[in-house]
């Protein structure tokens, strides 16, 4: 990863499972950790890595704005179905949603506004 003028450069990104020691993680929730990447000016991840323990949860919540999430590793899943390495999520304004991670994941997430929990 790297910072430049014009913004960050995130290379290998397949292997950000693999290269996990590289981050600094912090918890956000029981069993769910996060490696902020990018802050907006009052400190809210606009980028970030997420890394969910076998059987973490993140309760229902509200999507204000976009959010894209990118998994890279394991599986998640919501009220859309289980979603394996791979697979991009697009969360809609206004939209709700909670998540599962039965055997555990590493994700990338990007917000346009911070969730609202429900």
């Amino acid at each position: 990863m790297a910072r430049t003028a014009a913004g960050l450069v995130l290379t290998d990104i397949a292997s950000i499972p693999q290269r996990q020691h590289e981050f600094s993680w912090h918890p956000l929730g029981p069993g769910v950790d996060i490696c902020p990447l990018l802050q907006d000016a009052a400190g809210n991840a606009k980028l970030a890595l997420l890394r969910y323990s076998p059987g973490a949860t993140v309760p229902e919540h509200l999507h204000p704005g976009m959010e894209y999430i990118q998994i890279l590793a394991g599986a998640q899943q919501d009220q859309r179905g289980i979603h394996v390495a791979g697979t991009l999520l697009v969360s809609l304004p206004g939209t709700q949603h909670s998540v599962a991670s039965p055997e555990g994941c590493v994700a990338l997430a990007i917000w346009e506004a911070p969730v609202q929990f429900l």
